[in-house]
């Protein structure tokens, strides 16, 4: 199966903020932190908080989940037989490859590919 874990998206002003609640929840620390664009994420529990000011989050909330795969061709070759609909990408990311695809439906999801060092981070 293509879908190695899928994530939910938090959107929040300030990623230090919020943090210390969501690793009170989980019982874990961040599994991956990094800053792409103007924004700042990290990965924590089944969750990915995405902090920024309004404006650099904007364009990523009608993002519903993220959703880590095995392999990025794949996931193309299998949205492009059931009508999905590309959005952005593929792109090179800090943690592989992503892109992001609006699914018959009306779903939108970004699915990134991690590179060995992110993805030991699922373990």
């Amino acid at each position: 199966m293509p879908v190695l874990t899928t994530l939910a998206r938090v959107y929040v002003d300030d990623l230090d903020t919020a943090l210390p609640t969501f690793v009170e929840l989980t019982g874990e620390q961040p599994r991956l932190r990094f800053a792409y664009r103007d924004l700042n994420l990290a990965s924590i529990g089944g969750y990915l908080l995405l902090a920024g000011s309004e404006e650099a989050l904007a364009p990523y909330r009608g993002t519903h989940a993220t959703a880590i795969v095995d392999s990025l061709d794949e996931v193309l070759d299998i949205t492009g037989r059931h009508g999905g609909e590309i959005v952005d990408g593929p792109n090179e990311v800090p943690t592989g490859r992503n892109m992001t695809v609006r699914h018959p439906g009306g779903a939108t999801v970004e699915y990134v590919e991690f590179h060995a060092a992110a993805r030991a981070t699922l373990d």
